[in-house]
């Protein structure tokens, strides 16, 4: 397939069959100038090197003819896409280290949206919930999978807006922009790498998390999924857009779910993680297990000091209550120093400590 050369009116074209639900709230060709302005911001529109490409399948793309392309505007939304990874591995594999890919996605809230719009008040709600039920449930579990994919053919996925930056991240792009126009997301990316090539994601509500145990081992913790599949990819992105809160979690992490706030208050996700402490990679007392990511965050010594002992299923955060990163170092570093002279007493003394700070002060996680 020869390469398209982009202009504002093929642009416009896309922008009236893709965007109609705008209409209601933005005239179309708005919409059209909208999507056309964002991508003359990140592409060279004149060149022959920069192709808008209404792909279907992942092997449309593997099968251009060029080489290589400085940018790829992919005008479809990756929802009717069964294999989504396949087709942005394909991209990625178009495109050199700092080449542009711009797709767009309805996201699980848009959709929402969409359908409440479109029907009656009581139908509506009625629709949502079956349609929430066979698009958000029967993927997660084993044994409905297979029923949604014979239903649906892996046609109109619910997908989050999570999900989709972290299958692009798994993928080797870096998000640059995200703009919602009409009922769409569009987003922005540069390749900076080669995808990962996730051969088993995790879909289902029981998460194996990697984490470091000791001796620097990589360990599989396992708790209830309480963020949106593919969430793991986007730690380096939430923490330049967010920072850190107090606590040390993420600030207004999008990542997670409605009902994955609730399990975290009262760490109904971390239940599994007793299978982990049966299993021998955790104890019941100690530093909380960390991702490669988070672990870097700390100092190279607290780092190497963690490393001499199992992390635990009760971290001594729950005593100290550290509110900055800071604080939650000097709180890790003070228990691992007791731990270091004297273990056993020190992880009786603070899990008596923890429960009666948990029941005294109500110290709900976040």
């Amino acid at each position: 397939m020869d390469s398209t050369v982009l202009n504002l009116d093929q642009v416009i074209d896309h922008a009236e069959q893709q965007l109609a639900f705008s209409q209601s709230t933005l005239n179309v060709d708005r919409s059209g100038k909208f999507v056309f302005d964002l991508i003359d911001k990140y592409v060279d529109t004149g060149s022959d090197k920069s192709i808008i490409f209404p792909a279907n399948t992942d092997k449309e793309v593997t099968d251009l003819s060029g080489n290589f392309y400085n940018s790829i505007v992919h005008f479809k939304r990756i929802n009717n896409f069964k294999y989504i990874n396949k087709f942005f591995e394909a991209a990625n594999s178009k495109l050199p280290i700092g080449g542009i890919f711009i797709t767009k996605v309805e996201t699980k809230d848009l959709r929402k949206k969409r359908l409440m719009a479109k029907y009656p008040p009581v139908l509506r709600n009625i629709y949502y919930f079956f349609d929430f039920i066979l698009k958000r449930v029967f993927p997660k579990l084993p044994l409905t999978r297979k029923i949604y994919y014979l239903i649906t053919k892996g046609r109109n996925r619910v997908l989050s807006k999570t999900e989709t930056m972290g299958r692009l991240y798994s993928c080797g792009f870096k998000i640059i922009d995200e703009r919602y126009i009409g009922n769409r997301l569009y987003i922005v990316c540069e390749k900076v790498k080669e995808p990962f090539f996730d051969e088993d994601p995790s879909y289902g509500i029981l998460y194996p998390m990697k984490r470091i145990g000791k001796g620097g081992k990589l360990i599989y913790v396992y708790k209830l999924r309480t963020m949106h599949a593919f969430s793991e990819y986007l730690q380096e992105y939430v923490y330049e857009k967010n920072s850190l809160q107090e606590g040390g979690k993420f600030k207004d992490d999008f990542r997670v779910s409605k009902v994955g706030k609730l399990l975290r208050k009262y760490w109904l996700d971390e239940l599994p993680m007793i299978y982990n402490v049966f299993k021998g990679d955790l104890k019941i007392v100690g530093v909380r297990p960390l991702s490669r990511h988070y672990m870097s965050l700390y100092t190279t010594e607290l780092q190497e000091r963690r490393k001499k002992t199992k992390p635990g299923l009760i971290p001594p955060f729950y005593l100290d209550l550290p509110k900055t990163m800071d604080e939650i170092i000097a709180s890790e570093n003070r228990y691992l120093e007791q731990y270091e002279k004297s273990p056993l007493w020190t992880d009786v003394k603070y899990f008596f400590l923890i429960l009666y700070t948990i029941v005294s002060k109500k110290a709900f996680s976040n």
